[in-house]
């Protein structure tokens, strides 16, 4: 198993980036790992591997032969042990989940605090040590679904098995709150009625009066028509970019430095992570001509737009911490995309991960 090649110097690097995550803020971390990741392809799509030398394929964990492999500063730094979302990514997640308990509604961030992932935590020494807790916990994750040859992203999953590991820990509801009984979990309508709790009919608001119901994950893109337009656009984006690169991270990297724009307080931009990645591997993987293969891309674009907002009304809006939508949606596609990979329907080569 890959856990019997774990060394020090990997967990070292993993409670590093988790401290690092925590430091910076979840989402700022998240967007660092995608200038990696941006600049390591880029650079092997302009200089033929010229960041890898002999252009060898290295592996994400930092040992080779992995399940999910990409070239050079991709794999070692944007997707590796210390930058990689499941260690830096998620210890910013586990710290502010540990941070927020204490924290009550503050009208600049009008969620649950422990959803504030955009704010650098400072440097508390047991809010860093928190972070490089998960950011270990991510490494020993990602090594064990890669070791075991899962056929499911060991980073996604990693990223949201740590998120839910959070909740737990710091005795926050695993799924969410229980809501108004008449209404279906998946009913955004409170959050369009500004409904609060304690109003009537929500009078349980242990602790929180005056904080959402339900609280959107992002509250201009949530309509399920929209989603699906969204998962279109950016999934023939995703799929011309990785047809031209030939690159199935190239998209990734770019959602991810978008993600910039939401640091900086512009919520209204849409996330398009869990998109890029799979339609970009669909893209690669259909041996048709090159129309076949966008089709293909966007197709499988709203397969996993539609996954992110499913995911974000069942485990985020009536949630205390952050979960994120689109590495959930990231583990379904690839396990989808494994299965297709598997079926012969597509070639199996170019995904990046175990297939069935």
């Amino acid at each position: 198993m890959a856990l019997s090649e774990l060394t020090v110097e990997l967990l070292l690097a993993g409670l590093a980036g988790g401290m690092m995550g925590a430091a910076l803020g979840a989402l700022p971390a998240l967007t660092l790992a995608g200038i990696v990741i941006t600049v390591g392809e880029l650079v092997q799509f302009g200089d033929d591997g010229l960041f890898a030398g002999n252009g060898t394929v290295v592996d994400t964990f930092g040992v080779s032969g992995s399940a999910l492999e990409a070239v050079g500063v991709t794999g070692l730094v944007g997707l590796g042990p210390a930058l990689g979302p499941h260690v830096a990514f998620a210890g910013g997640v586990g710290a502010a989940a540990f941070v927020g308990r204490k924290e009550t509604y503050d009208t600049t961030f009008r969620y649950h605090q422990a959803k504030n992932i955009t704010k650098p935590l400072g440097s508390n020494p047991i809010v860093l040590l928190i972070g490089g807790a998960f950011g270990v916990a991510g490494v020993l994750i990602a090594r064990l679904v890669s070791g075991v040859g899962a056929p499911v992203d060991p980073v996604a999953t990693a990223v949201v098995v740590s998120a839910l590991l959070a909740r737990v820990s710091f005795g926050y509801p695993l799924v969410g709150r229980v809501r108004n009984l008449e209404r279906s979990v998946l009913d955004m309508s409170p959050a369009e009625e500004n409904r609060r709790w304690g109003e009537e009919g929500y009078e349980t608001a242990q602790g929180n009066a005056g904080r959402q119901v339900v609280e959107p994950w992002l509250p201009a893109h949530y309509h399920w028509e929209n989603v699906a337009a969204l998962g279109v656009a950016f999934g023939l984006l995703s799929g011309y970019l990785a047809l031209i690169s030939e690159s199935a991270f190239l998209a990734f990297g770019v959602a991810l430095v978008a993600l910039g724009f939401l640091c900086l307080g512009l919520y209204d931009i849409p996330v398009f992570y869990h998109i890029a990645l799979p339609a970009s591997v669909i893209a690669l993987a259909i041996e048709q001509d090159p129309v076949i293969a966008l089709v293909g891309a966007a197709v499988i674009g709203v397969v996993a737009a539609l996954v992110g907002e499913l995911t974000q009304r069942l485990l985020y809006a009536h949630g205390d911490t952050h979960v994120d939508p689109p590495f959930v949606s990231l583990v379904v596609t690839s396990l989808l995309i494994g299965a297709l990979a598997g079926a012969g329907v597509i070639d199996a080569s170019v995904v990046p991960y175990p297939t069935f």
